[in-house]
């Protein structure tokens, strides 16, 4: 089979071109990626060189480079991670947002309508169901829990989701959604909660907690997370919305004490920030669903998890320093230029 896996070069769907590069050796995985300030291709490194592994720098919102893509490539399946993904990000500039989140999924749609796929599969997030209330743990967010954004960012993935059941319903197009809690491993974006925690205490600065740090989240190993979307393609039934969580719940206080602890640093790196605008209290997954329909559970405890990231980080410091650095966007010209 060919797999199209856009946004390939970000921190999922990066993670997720090596899981499937190793796993099906005698499928094609092709990547596409914009190459944004996320998109790195020093994250692609390891499977650059692998025979069943193509990469094609595009914007999925680029209705013709897409179409050449297809029409060269007659991919079978289409996992569509591409998406501007920051929250503070989003409520700063919520524009690009709605342009790659929104128009980009409806390019890729378009275009599995007019090249025929199997099976386009849309990578979305437990944000686009809003936040449940500190004082209800009893609550949990499953496939039929309204949607209720808070932010420009969940408000376009959201969209995102509408489009793609609309296309499901009238092109009959056989498409699936998964929406996942928060993910946490190697290669991700330093300016995230837990790299971000991991690399200030290495350079001995102080991590910067919203209000009080009582915001809690799901926390999902993100080899957990490719695993669940590989079933999903293969198994899962169209037209269908799978939630996928990592049964790791913790307040943001306990995450940054967790790293703490591993780094063998005191709490006294803590700095408490004002919190940001629409900040959501606590996201909580029932990923009862697939587990029962495709027989998925996270293998991953949160402590094990950590202690995988914090390990990565201090035997790959090279990899976020260029990051932090800016060195990383001439990777690609440095790199991939003669690469075909």
């Amino acid at each position: 089979m060919k797999i199209i896996i856009t946004g390939g070069a970000g921190f999922i769907g990066g993670n997720f071109c090596h899981y499937m590069v190793k796993k099906y050796p005698e499928d094609q995985m092709i990547c596409i990626d914009k190459l944004t300030y996320a998109g790195n291709m020093e994250t692609l490194a390891p499977v650059l060189d692998k025979d069943n592994f193509t990469f094609y720098k595009a914007d999925i919102s680029d209705r013709e480079a897409i179409d050449e893509i297809f029409q060269k490539e007659q991919p079978d399946i289409i996992v569509n991670f591409a998406a501007e993904s920051h929250v503070d990000r989003s409520i700063l500039d919520p524009e690009v947002f709605l342009r790659t989140n929104i128009i980009g999924t409806g390019v890729m749609l378009d275009a599995c309508r007019k090249y025929g796929i199997k099976r386009y599969h849309q990578v979305s997030t437990d944000e686009v169901y809003g936040d449940l209330p500190l004082d209800r743990p009893d609550l949990f967010f499953t496939e039929e829990t309204p949607i209720h954004t808070s932010s420009p960012y969940s408000a376009s993935k959201a969209s995102a989701d509408l489009l793609v059941q609309a296309y499901a319903r009238t092109y009959k197009l056989p498409c699936t959604i998964s929406r996942c809690s928060n993910n946490y491993g190697p290669y991700h974006f330093p300016e995230k909660f837990i790299p971000l925690t991991i690399a200030n205490v290495l350079n001995d600065k102080k991590i910067p907690v919203y209000g009080k740090g009582e915001n809690v989240r799901d926390w999902l190993y993100v080899e957990d997370h490719c695993r669940a979307i590989d079933l999903i393609i293969r198994k899962g039934r169209e037209g269908e919305v799978y939630n996928i969580g990592g049964h790791n719940e913790r307040t943001n206080l306990e995450v940054v004490k967790t790293v703490l602890k591993e780094l063998g640093k005191g709490e006294d790196f803590i700095s408490y920030v004002t919190d940001r605008p629409g900040h959501d209290m606590r996201y909580a997954i029932d990923p009862t669903k697939i587990h029962k329909e495709l027989g998925w559970l996270p293998e991953t405890t949160f402590d094990e998890g950590i202690k995988r990231t914090v390990k990565w980080y201090l035997e790959n410091r090279e990899w976020w320093e260029h990051i932090i650095s800016g060195d990383y966007q001439n990777y690609y010209d440095t790199m991939y230029k003669n690469r075909g």
